[in-house]
């Protein structure tokens, strides 16, 4: 069985080629139907997507990597030469080596964060939804989700790790004097504002308000913070209202345009805006930026932040690596051993028909009155002879060379002592 991934993250490909390979959680089942579809044979597949990244897992008889290729770069509007040239391609031990990797956070550009882990358990939920996984595949993220859970107790990897909520703050808190005073708004409702919320919240700003485009989500959220809660929709007119905006949902366009800014910034006399996108694709123009009282910010730009503490955790990544490493080790044993099932079965279902019959025999002989341990006797001698056969015929024919190799395989598997 071949497995192989393929994907691109913050480390290989800019922040608007990911845009154009972001996937929302409940399109994750009709993409792997489309891929399965493309690819012959119908492979085990799992599709992971993140602000930071988007991969493909695949597990079939034979590997598809230039098809997979193919297939996402046509899904993405660009060139399979774009792509191949901004991506990465893992086989077999690489790719569980991987895996296991991103799961543990090691490959995150906050490392060790947690989120990853619920991201990608997601994805496998929702791969399973979709019928697209299989023995191999369920093995390989079950394992990463063990390997993932022994690197978190049983290493300091996200002792110190700053995630992106709290990095958004930090920036926040070098810009304005006291957060207090700030006026902060949030765009979407989902798992990451939620933690930026509880990082601002706990800052004490002068007021949060949330808007998002299911009104009750945005309800939800609201009350655990004290918030106000917005319309989508009245964004454009309410943006000058607030200090720092802190973007982040699954929307395939910009909801907020240069316009829109230009004009709050003339409301606001020019007082500085300091804005957060977080969204991959973005939700803010990246024109934007180029605003003289704006600081923005994206995904991308937040990592020399995060990657502060990064030097104090080398020895807790080294004790991660090995933990991956045996994970990977553990994986490819299974794998090797799964090469034989087609054979144990054939093994097994012809020693249950040689079972059957001799029991079927024993069976007539008892009805007709037979000695009990002559039926025995007869029954034993009968598995014995049926499963003894083959190896005999091998020691009686063949040339010199053949009844030699077969010797040697018949003491091995026969004659050993039990231990």
């Amino acid at each position: 069985m071949a497995v192989w991934a393929l994907g691109i993250n913050h480390t290989t490909a800019p922040l608007d080629l990911r845009g154009r390979f972001a996937f929302a959680i409940d399109q994750i089942e009709p993409t792997l139907h489309a891929l399965r579809g493309a690819l012959s044979r119908q492979p085990e597949a799992a599709l992971i997507s993140t602000c930071n990244r988007t991969e493909i897992y695949c597990a079939c008889e034979q590997p598809q990597l230039e098809n997979t290729l193919d297939w996402l770069a046509h899904s993405g509007g660009v060139s399979t030469e774009l792509l191949r040239a901004h991506s990465y391609v893992m086989h077999d031990g690489l790719a569980a080596r991987h895996a296991f990797r991103v799961a543990s956070g090691l490959d995150s550009m906050v490392l060790g964060e947690p989120q990853i882990l619920g991201q990608i358990k997601d994805a496998v939920r929702a791969a399973e939804a979709a019928g697209a996984l299989g023995s191999t595949l369920s093995q390989l993220f079950q394992r990463s989700f063990a390997v993932a859970k022994e690197v978190r107790t049983s290493t300091e990897i996200g002792a110190h790790s700053i995630s992106m909520a709290a990095a958004a703050v930090r920036l926040a808190g070098q810009l304005f004097e006291d957060l207090s005073e700030v006026k902060v708004l949030f765009v979407g409702a989902g798992e990451m504002i939620d933690l930026c919320a509880t990082h601002f919240a706990a800052k004490n700003p002068k007021s949060i308000t949330i808007a998002n485009r299911t009104l009750s989500r945005g309800e939800e959220l609201a009350g655990k913070f004290g918030a106000e809660v917005m319309r989508l929709a009245d964004l454009p007119d309410r943006l000058h209202e607030f200090d720092a905006v802190v973007s982040c949902t699954a929307s395939t366009l910009p909801l907020i345009g240069l316009g829109s800014v230009e004009r709050a910034l003339k409301k606001r006399r020019r007082r500085p805006m300091f804005m957060v996108d977080l969204a991959v694709p973005r939700d803010i123009e990246v024109e934007v930026k180029a605003l003289e009282d704006v600081y923005l910010y994206t995904v991308d730009d937040l990592a020399g932040v995060v990657q502060t503490a990064q030097a104090s955790r080398q020895a807790a990544v080294a004790q991660a690596e090995a933990i991956v490493d045996a994970g990977v080790q553990s994986f490819l044993h299974w794998l090797e051993q799964r090469s034989t099932v087609p054979l144990i079965q054939q093994l097994n279902a012809q020693a249950d028909e040689w079972r059957a019959n001799e029991i079927a025999r024993a069976r007539k002989l008892l009805a007709k009155g037979e000695n009990v341990d002559a039926v025995l006797e007869a029954l034993s001698k009968g598995l014995t002879q049926k499963m003894l056969h083959g190896a005999m015929a091998e020691l009686r024919a063949g040339d010199a060379a053949a009844r030699e190799r077969a010797t040697s395989a018949v003491q091995h598997f026969f004659l050993r002592k039990e231990r």
